[in-house]
């Protein structure tokens, strides 16, 4: 069995003390903007749809920086009304703390 806690544990440290994945950006030589899509609730949970929004961000973000680019990854923001508002007004709660 792939002992995944002794591996990715080595790797985590090695990141945090290196602060692989904290861009300086304002001494950035390389910088690169990744914006990737804020997971939309669905009032329901997150499902596999939000792996399908992310990988190929993620993946191209890490390409990036390993091509040496200082890569600045945030989530992004695109409002949340439409997936939670529907759910809220499937389940006529519109007024009763669903989207607040």
């Amino acid at each position: 069995m792939y002992p995944f806690y002794k591996i990715e544990s080595k790797w985590q440290k090695k990141w945090l003390k290196d602060k692989t994945y904290e861009p300086d950006l304002k001494r950035a030589k390389k910088p690169f903007y990744n914006l990737m899509m804020f997971p939309y609730p669905s009032a329901e949970g997150l499902h596999v749809g939000n792996m399908y929004a992310f990988t190929g961000a993620d993946i191209y973000g890490r390409l990036k920086r390993m091509q040496g680019y200082d890569v600045f990854q945030p989530i992004g923001l695109d409002g949340f009304g439409i997936n939670s508002e529907n759910y809220a007004m499937l389940k006529k709660n519109l007024n009763n703390g669903f989207l607040e």
